[in-house]
């Protein structure tokens, strides 16, 4: 089984930052893209993806809603790959979690994959989620006899009341794996990328990723860091993935996408070694003082609880030994990404 090239490739969320490289690398390897957006009409939304090709007929806009049931039937017509990434991210404690997070994710999901069953064409699904959906709290790593976690893994912690975003993905992936089950005719694959960062295709966009590095950059941190271990990831990288599943047929599953283990000091450290300056972080705040301020800085005292001071890793050996992706070196990319940003 193959992806025809003459046929075209659907993307929901095309103006998202992540998706709008997935349109740009579509493009570049010779594919229609159809482009599923709020408004369509919205130059200031999709002007950057207009201008990624001079030829009008590769790419097109259609007026879909996560929200509204057969909105995407008339993008998704004639498609044999759905690339699947709109779904809402933030932190904000002050908005309903259920309203704003919840119910776009899962029902958003419902409805692409609903969708799907209906059009023919269709062979391959490829879901953006993450690797909230894999694990809850940092904590977690240390009552494992290996604090590395894998696509085996499932985050089983998150909750409304706790890490709201977190468990908008669980529920969001687990859907699309209930719909895939109930069918033999398209597959699913899954995408599980750490924390994106890196430069963006449309500089004047706002994004979640985008605010969270700015604290690094504008003297937020410059006093100290909260001690958090993650993982990062090129935003490149993971758009790379993205395709390389979709028009890959061995690529099967859940894949961890992520480029280093590393702690929010050691991007501190990254900065100063690669711009230099006086702004970036070079020590971590106390827990104790992070837990007095943390309601007062969009943080939860749980929260600090539970991820401040403890170690996890997250393995990508899969993505690796599928060639899913040619993983860039860090450095580079939050030095691509400070750039930007301070261009702008």
């Amino acid at each position: 089984m193959h992806i025809d090239k003459d046929k075209p490739i659907l993307v929901t969320g095309a103006t998202g930052y992540l998706a709008s490289w997935i349109v740009k690398y579509l493009l570049e390897d010779g594919f229609t893209v159809h482009c599923a957006v709020r408004d369509p009409q919205n130059e200031l939304k999709t002007s950057h993806l207009r201008s990624l090709t001079k030829d009008s007929s590769k790419i097109k806009f259609f007026k879909s809603d996560l929200m509204i049931e057969n909105s995407y039937e008339e993008a998704m017509k004639g498609c044999e790959v759905v690339i699947h990434t709109a779904s809402p991210f933030f932190y904000d404690l002050k908005k309903d979690p259920q309203k704003t997070l919840v119910e776009p994710a899962l029902k958003g999901t419902r409805n692409i994959l609903n969708t799907v069953n209906k059009i023919e064409s269709v062979k391959r699904v490829v879901l953006t989620s993450s690797i909230a959906s894999i694990f809850g709290d940092t904590i977690e790593a240390s009552t494992r006899k290996d604090p590395t976690f894998t696509e085996a893994d499932w985050n089983d912690t998150s909750s409304l009341d706790h890490a709201p975003y977190s468990y908008s993905k669980v529920m969001a992936e687990k859907e699309a794996w209930d719909i895939e089950e109930k069918q033999n005719r398209w597959r699913l694959v899954v995408i599980n990328p750490s924390w994106i960062i890196g430069p963006a295709v449309n500089p004047e966009a706002s994004y979640e990723s985008k605010k969270i590095f700015k604290q690094f950059c504008d003297g937020t941190m410059a006093l100290g860091c909260p001690d958090i271990n993650l993982a990062v990831v090129d935003v490149r990288d993971v758009a790379k993935a993205h395709i390389n599943a979709a028009t890959n047929f061995h690529i099967d599953g859940r894949n961890i996408i992520s480029a280093a283990n590393c702690n929010l000091l050691d991007i501190g450290r990254i900065l100063r070694n690669e711009v230099g300056g006086l702004l970036f972080p070079r020590f971590h705040l106390p827990k104790f003082l992070l837990w007095l301020i943390a309601p007062f800085v969009d943080f939860t005292r749980e929260y600090v609880k539970k991820n401040v001071g403890h170690q996890i890793y997250f393995d990508n050996s899969k993505s690796l030994k599928l060639e899913l992706v040619n993983y860039r070196p860090i450095n580079e990319t939050i030095k691509e990404y400070y750039n930007q940003l301070y261009r702008k």
